[in-house]
C-alpha cells in the first residue's frame, strides 16, 4: 500500500475500489456451497483461526488482504445455520430476499431512531407493524418495537409491564424509580427460558421474588396451580417452551388473568409464529388476550441475524418506559423508531424484515412454518424406528426430545453426531434426564436432510455403542 497517502484519501480511493464486488463474490461463493458443505467447522479450519492473532498493526492495512484473509479463514470455520441440517439451536436460516435485503440496507448504513434520519425505516417499521398486528391477531392498537431479538423483547416488555403495575398504583417509575415503590408480584412457570430470568433481574424485580407455578410433563404450567393473581402481578407465560416444545393454555389461562387484573406477557420467540398457521394456529388461542409478546424474527420466519419484536397493546406504557428526550430531537410527522425500544442508535433491521415477509406474503409463512412441524415429526417418527433411540415429547410444533438408554450414551452420541459433522445437535437437559435436542428452523431442511440426519444418528449411536463394547 501507498503509506503516502493519508489515512482519508486511502478510504476515498477504497469507497471507488472493488473491495464491494469482491466482497459479494466471496460472499456468493459461500451461498453457492451452503447446502452441501460440512456443518461445523474442521479441525483444520478451527485451528488456522490463528491466523487473525497478534497484536493490533501500528500501521493502516490493505483492504483487499482484509476481505481475502476474512474469507479464506473465516468462511472455512463458520457455522452452516444457513443450510437444512443444522438443529442444534432455535436457529432459523434466511430466506433470500430476506438476506439479500440486509445486503442492500449495509450499503444504506441507516439508522432508525428518527423519522427524519430514514425515512424508509420509519415507513418500513410501520408496515411490518401493521402486518403483525393482523399475521397475530393482536388488538389494532397494538405498537412493535424492532430490537435485537427476544432477549430484549422480554426486557421491553417487562419494563412496559413494570411501568403500568407501579402507574396503576400511583407510583410514577421513570420519575421516582424502584426505591420505596409498591411491590410487585412476578409469577411465571418452572420452565420460563433463561432470557425471562435475565430480563426479571434487568428490570430490578428480582429472580427471587418469582412465584413460581408447576407445569406438567411436557413443561405447560399448569392452569390450577397459577395463584389467585391482582393488580400487582405480571404473569409470564409461554408460546413454545425451548426443550419441548409445548404452549401454555393461553385460552385457559388469559382470560381469567385478565380478570383479576393481571398483565399477561407471553414469551413467544418462536412459537407465535403457529399463529400464523392455519393448522397450528390452535396452539396459539387465547395469546391475543395478552398486553405484551416477544417474538424473534431470525428463529422461526427465516429473517438474518440479528432481528427481533416486542408488541405491546399498552403503547403509552411501552413508550413511557423506554422513552427518552433531548433539546435535539426532532420528532417526525411518522413513526420514530426510538421511542418504542431502548436503543437510539440501531441499525435498521426491519428492512430485511419487511422483505421476508413481503417475500413469502401469508401463505409462505404458513408453509415454511408448518413444515417445521412436518419435518420435526419425521425426525420423530424416523428415531422411534432406530433402536436405541427414545422420543421423550410430544411434537407439537418444532422440537424432538430424544434420549438414548442411559446419560452417558445420549452423552457420547451427541459428541459422535457432532464429529461427524453431517449434522448439527446439542444436548439438554429434561425431567432431571441427558437428552438431545433437535429444532427443526430452518426453510432449507429437505426430507432428504432429515433421513440424511437421521443416517448420522444411527451411525453415531453404533460407534459409541462398538467403543463401550
Amino acid at each position: 500500500m501507498n503509506n503516502n497517502k493519508s489515512n482519508q484519501d486511502r478510504m476515498f480511493s477504497d469507497l471507488r475500489s472493488d473491495i464491494f464486488q469482491k466482497a459479494e463474490s466471496y460472499g456468493l461463493e459461500y451461498l453457492s456451497q451452503v447446502l452441501n458443505r460440512n456443518v461445523f467447522p474442521t479441525q483444520q479450519a478451527l485451528a488456522e483461526l490463528n491466523q487473525f492473532e497478534g497484536p493490533m498493526p501500528s500501521q493502516s492495512s490493505d483492504a483487499n488482504e482484509i476481505i481475502d484473509s476474512l474469507h479464506q479463514f473465516g468462511s472455512p470455520a463458520t457455522v452452516t445455520t444457513s443450510g437444512g441440517r443444522y438443529f442444534g439451536f432455535v436457529t432459523g436460516s434466511a430466506v433470500p430476499a430476506s438476506l439479500a435485503a440486509k445486503n442492500l440496507s449495509i450499503f444504506w448504513d441507516q439508522v432508525s431512531a428518527l423519522q427524519v434520519m430514514s425515512p424508509i425505516s420509519s415507513k418500513l417499521e410501520t408496515v411490518v407493524e401493521n402486518w403483525l398486528i393482523e399475521l397475530f391477531g393482536l388488538p389494532p392498537h397494538t405498537a412493535a418495537g424492532f430490537v435485537s431479538g427476544s432477549s430484549m423483547a422480554n426486557f421491553c416488555g417487562l419494563a412496559a409491564a413494570r411501568y403500568r403495575v407501579l402507574k396503576n398504583q400511583g407510583w410514577d417509575i421513570t420519575e421516582k424509580g424502584l426505591f420505596d415503590a409498591p411491590k410487585i408480584r412476578i409469577v411465571t412457570g418452572r420452565h420460563a427460558h433463561s432470557t425471562i430470568l435475565k430480563a426479571i433481574s434487568l428490570v430490578g424485580l428480582g429472580k427471587n421474588n418469582i412465584e413460581w407455578v408447576d407445569v406438567d410433563d411436557q413443561g405447560r404450567i399448569i392452569p390450577d396451580m397459577i395463584p389467585q393473581l391482582d393488580s400487582k402481578s405480571i404473569l409470564i407465560l409461554q408460546a413454545g417452551n425451548v426443550n419441548s416444545g409445548s404452549f401454555d393454555n393461553f385460552k385457559v389461562i388469559c382470560q381469567t388473568a385478565r380478570e383479576q387484573g393481571a398483565w399477561i406477557h407471553i414469551d413467544g420467540a418462536f412459537g407465535l409464529w403457529a399463529q400464523a398457521t392455519q393448522k397450528l394456529k390452535h396452539l396459539t388461542d387465547g395469546s391475543e388476550f395478552a398486553h405484551s409478546w416477544a417474538v424473534d424474527g431470525h428463529k422461526t420466519l427465516n429473517t438474518p441475524y440479528d432481528s427481533g419484536v416486542i408488541l405491546c397493546e399498552d403503547k403509552e406504557a411501552l413508550m413511557s418506559s423506554l422513552h427518552m428526550t433531548g433539546g435535539y430531537i426532532i420528532a417526525g410527522k411518522e413513526r420514530d423508531g426510538m421511542f418504542y425500544t431502548p436503543e437510539m442508535s440501531r441499525r435498521s433491521r426491519v428492512i430485511e424484515f419487511w422483505a421476508a415477509l413481503k417475500y413469502l406474503g401469508k401463505d409462505g409463512v404458513d408453509e415454511m412454518v408448518q413444515g417445521f412441524h412436518d419435518r420435526s415429526l419425521q425426525f420423530a417418527n424416523g428415531l422411534k424406528k432406530i433402536k436405541g433411540f427414545h422420543v421423550l415429547n410430544d411434537v407439537v410444533f418444532n422440537q424432538v426430545l430424544v434420549r438414548c438408554d442411559t446419560d452417558e450414551i445420549t452423552d457420547l452420541t451427541v459428541a459422535k453426531i457432532q464429529e461427524l459433522r453431517e449434522c448439527w445437535v446439542g444436548g439438554s437437559t429434561w425431567q432431571g434426564k441427558k437428552v438431545i435436542r433437535i429444532s427443526v428452523c430452518s426453510w432449507a431442511t429437505t426430507e432428504a436432510d432429515v433421513e440424511r440426519s437421521l443416517r448420522s444418528f444411527e451411525k453415531a449411536l453404533q460407534l459409541v455403542l462398538h467403543d463401550k463394547d
